[in-house]
């Protein structure tokens, strides 16, 4: 309890003077930034590849693609010539850039009353709504074009998630089949909903696949590794089948840099921010946009579980 009356009045993080210098420099709002994105694109998780549009498009090869030359290698005399093969490089394919955005107001007595708190607010919220439309689209996007399925309770497979044993046996099961095919792909990340996942690593909790400290959800709050697989997480999916994915493979994100003065990039996240003055209003705009478009080369890097039961 202070010890005057009456007692100081609250402190705020940085001077109003500070706050406005913050969002008048996009390199040091971009610093900012940095650490308000509470959320994370699932997007670029699932699809790593990190393309390049151009002129609001993108040319891509997928399907068909294998990962072996069309030739087999030949055994070779000392000094002899090498023998030439070709490599198929799957069909083309475009896909057109969106820049997908929004603005919020942000009024010079919310700044002088309570500081940095209203534009932090303010910046997290457009930021991590344009977290979700993308990761909305691009998981649209995986769902349309990954066909493959496997289904858990098939003749010959262990039964619907019901327990840990089941969804392990059909997970290994699943992740061997698509690997003995000859592409030769590696599955290494689980996609389930939030209460899904949260139903099976408790399910993997209490049966001991997860180690009891180091990697552990309940010690560490980090995405677990079990099964040779990270397990992930998001509200946006548009499925109730848990998915099966090659991120190597599977695809990437096709960013188009567009430029523009005064944008700052919000470092992992693929986000660019800007604080345009407005005068008019005695206040701010606080923008946020990604312009991109998620891109699927290889639909059959991944698979969906159906009638898991969760």
């Amino acid at each position: 309890m202070p010890n005057t009356y009456p007692p100081p009045p609250a402190t705020t993080d940085g001077t109003n003077i500070e706050i406005h210098h913050l969002l008048r420099s996009p390199q040091v709002l971009s610093r900012r930034l940095a650490t308000l994105a509470s959320q994370r694109f699932i997007s670029d998780a699932l699809l790593q590849g990190r393309f390049t549009a151009v002129g609001g498009s993108i040319l891509y090869e997928t399907d068909g693609e294998s990962v072996f030359a069309d030739d087999e290698p030949e055994a070779i005399t000392p000094g002899g010539a090498y023998p030439q093969t070709t490599t198929d490089n799957g069909d083309i394919a475009a896909a057109k850039v969106d820049k997908w955005g929004e603005d919020t107001p942000i009024k010079d007595e919310s700044i002088a009353r309570l500081g940095i708190n209203p534009v932090n607010r303010a910046f997290t919220k457009v930021i991590n709504s344009v977290v979700k439309y993308v990761d909305s689209a691009a998981l649209s996007v995986i769902s349309s074009k990954v066909t493959t399925t496997y289904n858990v309770t098939a003749a010959g497979n262990p039964g619907a998630w019901s327990d840990a044993d089941n969804m392990v046996n059909s997970i290994l099961q699943a992740k061997a089949t698509a690997e003995a095919t000859e592409d030769a792909y590696e599955l290494d990340t689980i996609v389930l909903s939030d209460l899904q996942w949260a139903k099976a690593v408790g399910m993997l909790i209490t049966k001991s696949y997860l180690p009891r400290e180091a990697l552990n959800p309940v010690v560490t709050g980090q995405w677990p590794e079990a099964l040779g697989l990270t397990w992930l997480r998001t509200p946006h999916a548009p499925s109730t089948n848990p998915m099966l994915v090659d991120t190597d493979r599977l695809g990437g994100m096709a960013d188009e840099k567009i430029g523009g003065p005064g944008y700052a990039q919000v470092g992992g996240v693929g986000v660019e921010s800007k604080s345009i003055r407005e005068d008019k209003i005695d206040g701010y705009l606080l923008r946020a946009r990604r312009v991109t478009v998620p891109v699927v080369t290889e639909p059959k890097a991944g698979l969906f579980f159906t009638n898991t039961g969760l």
